[in-house]
């Protein structure tokens, strides 16, 4: 009984794993990047950008939790860029489709320039930065797909990446209300008048070695 036990678990757990796995979708600048799976754990190298896409769109007011992790344990790391969009939709694409022009876009940052999202790049620019923006996307008009205002910016230390150190992220849209949290500090609350109320989530990083697990959205 017990050989059978054992057998059973070695057959189901790699199906499993790789249901976990085809929940992402990966829009890269490089075929070299690398997305694999140890048990709930998502490990993304990243030799320049790539967007992580969640394969189901967010609807309403939406609580979306997840653990990450910059990894810095040698000199072929890269201590930067733990960085996610949020409600992100493609105001030039058939019911605003984030697939239509992901082959254009290529997983190059500033071609996301043309989507409509909000945006925290936590320990961006080589760890100096942390700053928020809503992206208003391209409908067309002279500046629009052009870098929005930074709405909120951190540079002291303690508002950038700690070397292999587990974050706890939550992010929150409630009605107009934007918030962004990390290790229980909300770091981000914004009162948007033109709130965006659906979209689809991507982790977002470049020349980086990521680890995200735990992750959850929840539409209420």
């Amino acid at each position: 009984m017990r050989r059978l036990i054992i057998l059973l678990l070695v057959m189901i757990q790699p199906h499993h794993l790789f249901a976990q796995k085809e929940k992402w979708i990966i829009e890269a600048e490089a075929v070299e990047t690398i997305l694999t799976q140890r048990g709930d754990t998502l490990e993304l190298i990243a030799p320049k950008g790539v967007t992580l896409w969640y394969n189901k769109i967010l609807r309403g007011n939406v609580t979306i939790e997840y653990d990450a992790m910059v990894v810095d344990k040698d000199s072929t790391d890269r201590l930067s860029d733990l960085n996610c969009f949020w409600m992100a939709s493609d105001p030039t694409a058939p019911a605003s489709s984030i697939w239509y022009n992901m082959k254009k876009r290529q997983g190059v940052f500033k071609n996301c320039y043309s989507l409509k999202l909000y945006y925290l790049g936590y320990g961006g620019n080589y760890n100096s930065t942390t700053r928020f923006r809503k992206y208003n996307g391209y409908d067309g008009t002279p500046n629009s797909g052009s870098t929005p205002e930074i709405i909120k910016e951190y540079t002291d230390k303690e508002h950038l990446l700690k070397p292999n150190h587990w974050y706890h992220i939550k992010i929150t849209n409630n009605e107009n209300c934007v918030t962004y949290t990390i290790d229980g500090e909300e770091i981000v609350t914004y009162n948007d008048p033109e709130p965006y109320k659906s979209g689809w989530f991507g982790f977002r990083t470049t020349l980086s070695h990521t680890m995200i697990t735990n992750f959850q959205s929840i539409e209420k």
